[in-house]
C-alpha cells in the first residue's frame, strides 16, 4: 500500500510539473480585502475599445466561463451592477522597429511592457492604472506573447484590488488559442494564489 501511494504521488508531481501553464505574478493592490466582495462582473467588448487582437469572441467566452466558474466556486455572485469588474488582458506581440510598444490610444501608464510585448486590455487600463502602478512586483519580461492577465477593480473608485498573469494561453508554435479545456486549466492556475479561498465543497 505505501509503495502503490508512493507511485500515485510521483505521477501527481510529474503531472504538475509538466503543465504548460505557470502562475507568472499575482499581487494585491491597496490593501484590498477581495472577502469583503459579494459581487462580480466580467468585462465584456462593449465596455472596452475592441478584443485583443487576434481574439475571437468563442476564446473570450471560454476565458469568462472560467472565471465566472472560478468566482462563483469562491462564493461571488455575478451581477451586472456590480462594483467589482474583472477586466481581461492578453499579452501580444509587436515588433519595436516596425510598431510602437503600445497600442494606440494608450497612455504610457497602460501598465508593464517590455521588448515589444504588452498586455491587451479589454477594457483599457490607462483609465485605472495610475503610473506609480506600472512596475509594482512585476517580473521584467514575463509578459511574452499568450500571456493571459487579470485585473480586479473597483469599477465604481477606478481602483485597482488585484492583478494575476499567466501563460501562457496561446499553443507552442501554432500562434492560436488553447481549447476549452486548456483555457480551464490555464484560468484555475491563475487562480491558484488568490486571496479568497474556494469554498468547502470545491476543494479537492
Amino acid at each position: 500500500m505505501k509503495k502503490y501511494l508512493s507511485l500515485l504521488a510521483a505521477v501527481v508531481v510529474l503531472m504538475t510539473s509538466c503543465s504548460p501553464f505557470a502562475l507568472v505574478n499575482s499581487e494585491t493592490y491597496n490593501d484590498a480585502d477581495l472577502s469583503q466582495y459579494k459581487t462580480f462582473r466580467i468585462v465584456t467588448p462593449a465596455d472596452g475599445n475592441r478584443l485583443p487582437p487576434g481574439m475571437e469572441m468563442v476564446t473570450y467566452y471560454n476565458i469568462a466561463a472560467a472565471i465566472r466558474e472560478q468566482m462563483a466556486e469562491r462564493g461571488f455572485t455575478e451581477d451586472p451592477s456590480s462594483p467589482l469588474l474583472v477586466n481581461i488582458g492578453i499579452t501580444v506581440h509587436r515588433e519595436i522597429e516596425t510598431e510602437p510598444a503600445l497600442p494606440p490610444g494608450y497612455t504610457p501608464y497602460a501598465g508593464p511592457y517590455y521588448n515589444g510585448f504588452y498586455p491587451y486590455f479589454i477594457w483599457p487600463r490607462a483609465n485605472y492604472w495610475a503610473n506609480y502602478y506600472a512596475n509594482a512586483q512585476v517580473i521584467t519580461g514575463i509578459y511574452k506573447e499568450g500571456v493571459l492577465t487579470m485585473d480586479m477593480v473597483n469599477i465604481e473608485k477606478k481602483l485597482p484590488l488585484y492583478s494575476a498573469s499567466v501563460a501562457t494561453i496561446i499553443e507552442n508554435g501554432q500562434a492560436q488559442f488553447r481549447d476549452l479545456k486548456g483555457i480551464a486549466e490555464a484560468v484555475q492556475t491563475l487562480f491558484s494564489r488568490f486571496p479568497v479561498p474556494l469554498e468547502a465543497q470545491y476543494r479537492k
